[in-house]
């Protein structure tokens, strides 16, 4: 009887919570006695003809051993591999008895001869698709009895252009009531893998279930490995659907020494359209300080997208009355916006936006992301910039930047600058062709630029005063060059350079009218309106590539070196503007040169006449190397310097220190690309005074040596892992970073794309992926054996300042990161640095993560300095669920700043 195994398939079912058996008006069908005898071959020829105007001319059915359809029982039979499809219904199993009289399907498993079940039934109407044990359906009233179902429900979590994550639904027993409707009896909600045996389940008793949109249940518990927990409610409702739906955000509980207990990161999320959405979170300490954060992001496919954080916090540290109580309320906004490239060719809007308090990182009492503690430095840029293709083409952008240092809260502006650049035009050559001779490369350009810069502080953003001392100006810039070969190995270029010069204001000096001596002084005025200064001058330049090869014996690894050397001699000549200056008498009587011009926007044109020629030399030094492995032919080209430049000056019209430093800088990569070295400096060929002041002689002659070293700073950085002492096969490629998309949110807000300046505490982004987790989240490979995935990045940098004898190193410290995955699932992270002037260590912070399947275990530990603190948590992985955790954390003693 069907009855018999549809109820029999509860004895050795998955799911062991007991609950009593429905009762339903409809009886099983008996199936034929000798079904299972005769079962290895297709019973056709004992088929008799169906009526007419059935169902069954309407459906299509087969099975692969047993087919037979019975006038007398009204019924058809199907054995193995059994397949039935009515309109947009789809069943498979093991075995299906249809009485096509009633219109009502059974469907089960088949047992094979050690007792195992398989085929079990795959049952799919419309987009729902379910997997029993058994099943009863009636075609006619789409109604049905399912045993032991399982059905997947894809969910879409988090904001815009987040990711789908998927909810399995178990029960015991489910009634089908329509194509939307189903109501189940006892079972699990989980959005683990392993659905057989889930490391943790949410246990329903009675529960609505409608497919793709919701589950509403009444009581229900947590199970964590078949065992209670006392996390339940009395009822429950999960969003099931693929579009965002609006929805609480779950709090955290926590507490602080100076602010007493605390609700914090708990809000609301609003899917305002399909293409925009907005979430609120917000914190409240009992003594009074809260804060809350904003998010909206946006995206429209093909056209533009970004998002828009605004935070706030009121803080309160202390109790008012006390000594120690202090009150500050600090904010920060950043704005991410970016342009399809495809959307319009021709005109572009980005923004970058990273601007508010200067201590906001610092103090933030719900600060996640300690690496922006470190960061003392935020700037901005909002841009629209526009082409007019048509010859010759124009560039217009229109761009305001900001840029604030965080640590003396000082804040520069652009409100806004407009830049217009017109593409190079040949006057004497055709457009298309190649140009030939100094006068077809004869060639010109225009440029401006218009500018209003503000200078402020941090109290005083964001208020009228702070345009108050703001500057106005612009700048015409037009360039003429031509270039030529000279003696076939000679590039020569010669040109001038003419600017023109607007400004609104300048300023007028003077003694001040009152003519009592304690009143003297010199008063600036200023005069408002248009006025301009112009300047030009001259320019040549000739160079050339110097090629040096050394070859080796034949036979030996390293088969040559080259030298490649740029050397260059430029010409400058910039006549002097007294013609934008005047007098006026100072203190003293004597009569003082002064342009009304200093001050403004673009300062004024230089006094001082200058004819001066530069020398540079660029150097670069490559080796070929044949590879180790024999079976590669072809020598290998590496990199020994990649640069090394000199630079210097000498002025004829200076009456004195003609010659100008000699500034060098270079970089190299050794060790397979994996260290990098990057210097530079400046040496000074003129001794100084006893007071640090330079003189009109050389070193060499006061004693000293050729060059006088002023400064001097190099920058080390080196990456290893696991992998780096191991020889790659031919053609294999670095792997890429699992966190890269991490780094580029890092760098947007701010910070830096490595973990040298520390990382986040309990940034649910910030939880690093195992190196060896497949697509479907399972850990491959559970024994290592020998090698243990670990990387490691290093970063020093140490500066060197001997400008008045000082002979001091002003910064010298070493910065280090790196993790260690110790087995398939744990995983250490540290990131630390020691400062070798001021002897102490910098940021430190350890931490640990766990993957437990379903969940997430992480700790992380700041254990000394201003931030020190310590944060806990486990939560499920699954972002639908992601309100399931326990988040604790230790808070800051700010304090005062």
């Amino acid at each position: 009887m069907l009855v018999c195994w549809g109820l029999q398939a509860q004895e050795d079912r998955p799911i062991t919570l007991r609950t009593p058996v429905f009762r339903d008006t409809i009886k099983g069908a008996l199936l034929p006695p000798n079904i299972l005898n005769d079962s290895v071959k297709k019973d056709t020829a004992t088929q008799e003809k169906a009526p007419s105007n059935t169902i069954l001319d309407q459906i299509r059915y087969s099975a692969k051993d047993y087919v037979r359809l019975s006038q007398k029982d009204k019924k058809i039979y199907l054995y193995n591999e059994a397949e039935i499809y009515y309109q947009d219904t789809e069943l498979k199993a093991g075995i299906i008895v249809m009485d096509y009289t009633t219109n009502e399907v059974y469907a089960g498993r088949i047992k094979d001869e050690d007792g195992n079940y398989s085929q079990l039934p795959f049952f799919k109407q419309g987009q729902n698709e379910v997997i029993p044990d058994s099943i009863r359906f009636n075609f006619d009233t789409k109604r049905a009895i399912i045993w032991n179902s399982r059905t997947e429900q894809q969910a879409q979590v988090g904001a815009i252009g987040g990711g789908n994550d998927a909810m399995k639904v178990l029960a015991e027993r489910t009634k089908k009531e329509n194509d939307s409707v189903y109501f189940l009896r006892n079972g699990r909600l989980t959005t683990s893998k392993d659905t057989i045996d889930p490391d943790y389940f949410i246990r329903i008793r009675k529960a609505k279930f409608v497919p793709g949109k919701k589950i509403i249940a009444g009581f229900s518990n947590m199970y964590l490995v078949q065992v209670p927990t006392p996390i339940a409610l009395p009822f429950a409702y999960f969003p099931l659907t693929n579009n965002r739906t609006g929805g609480l955000i779950f709090p955290t509980f926590t507490s602080d020494p100076q602010r007493g207990y605390a609700i914090q990161n708990g809000g609301y999320y609003f899917p305002i359209s399909d293409y925009l959405d907005f979430t609120i979170v917000g914190d409240f300490f009992t003594n009074g300080s809260y804060g809350f954060r904003t998010r909206s992001v946006y995206k429209k496919r093909y056209k533009y997208q970004g998002s828009i954080d605004f935070r706030f916090e009121n803080l309160i540290t202390s109790q008012r009355g006390f000594e120690d109580y202090s009150r500050q309320t600090i904010y920060n906004l950043q704005i991410q916006h970016s342009q399809d490239s495809k959307a319009n060719p021709n005109s572009r809007f980005s923004a970058s936006v990273n601007l508010g308090s200067s201590s906001y990182f610092r103090n933030s009492a719900n600060q996640v992301n300690l690496a922006l503690t470190q960061n003392n430095n935020l700037s901005s840029s909002i841009s629209y910039s526009k082409t007019f293709p048509a010859y010759p083409r124009v560039d217009l952008s229109l761009t305001a930047t900001h840029n604030q240092n965080t640590n003396t809260e000082v804040i520069n502006m652009t409100l806004p600058t407009l830049q217009m650049n017109m593409e190079r035009i040949f006057p004497f050559a055709k457009r298309d062709g190649v140009k030939k001779g100094a006068l077809q490369n004869i060639n010109f350009q225009y440029s401006a630029r218009a500018e209003n810069r503000i200078q402020t502080v941090d109290s005083l953003f964001l208020t009228g005063r702070m345009f108050e001392d703001s500057r106005v100006g612009a700048r015409h810039t037009i360039p003429i060059n031509t270039n030529f070969k000279l003696a076939q190995y000679l590039s020569v270029t010669v040109g001038g350079t003419y600017e023109d010069v607007w400004t609104f204001e300048t300023f007028t000096r003077g003694q001040n009218p009152d003519n009592t001596t304690s009143n003297q002084e010199v008063v600036l005025d200023t005069v408002r309106g248009f006025d301009r200064w112009n300047r030009y001058g001259l320019q040549a330049s000739i160079g050339t590539t110097v090629y040096g090869d050394y070859r080796f014996k034949e036979g030996k690894r390293l088969q040559a070196i080259r030298h490649v050397m740029r050397p260059s001699l430029g010409w400058n000549y910039t006549p002097s503007f007294e013609q934008f200056y005047d007098t006026y008498t100072n203190l003293d009587g004597e009569l003082e040169q002064y342009s009304r011009f200093e001050g403004t926007l673009n300062g004024a044109p230089s006094l001082n006449r200058s004819n001066s020629v530069s020398f540079s030399l660029s150097n670069t030094i490559e080796a070929k190397i044949m590879p180790k492995d024999s079976s590669e032919t072809e020598p290998k080209k590496i990199s020994l310097l990649s640069n090394l430049n000199l630079a210097t000056s000498y002025n004829f019209e200076a009456d004195s220190l003609k010659l100008a430093p000699l500034s060098f800088n270079g970089g190299t990569t050794l060790l397979n690309n994996k260290l990098s070295i990057n210097f530079q400096g400046s040496l000074d060929p003129y001794a100084i005074d006893n007071n640090g002041t330079r003189i009109n002689t050389l070193n060499i002659k006061n004693g000293g040596s050729l060059f006088r070293l002023t400064r001097a700073s190099v920058n080390l950085g080196y990456s290893l892992n696991n992998e780096t002492f191991k020889k790659k096969k031919k053609g294999e490629k670095e792997e890429e970073d699992p966190d890269a998309d991490l780094n580029d949110y890092r760098a947007a807000s701010g910070g830096r794309k490595d973990d040298l300046f520390g990382f986040g505490l309990n940034d649910r982004d910030a939880n690093f992926a195992f190196d060896n987790e497949g697509e479907d989240g399972e850990v491959d490979n559970p024994i290592y054996g020998t090698t243990i995935p670990w990387d490691l990045r290093l970063a020093f940098t140490s500066t060197y300042s001997n400008t008045n004898r000082q002979n001091e190193f002003t910064n010298n410290s070493l910065m280090f990161s790196g993790n260690v995955q110790l087995s398939p699932r744990w995983k250490v992270r540290v990131s630390s640095g020691y400062d070798f002037k001021n002897k102490g260590f910098n940021l430190t912070q350890l931490g640990f993560t766990r993957n437990l399947k379903s969940f997430d275990l992480r700790f992380n530990w700041v254990p000394f300095g201003r931030n020190e603190r310590w944060d806990f948590f486990i939560g499920i992985s699954s972002s639908i669920l992601r309100d399931l955790k326990w988040d604790q954390r230790s808070q800051r003693n700010i304090g005062r700043r």
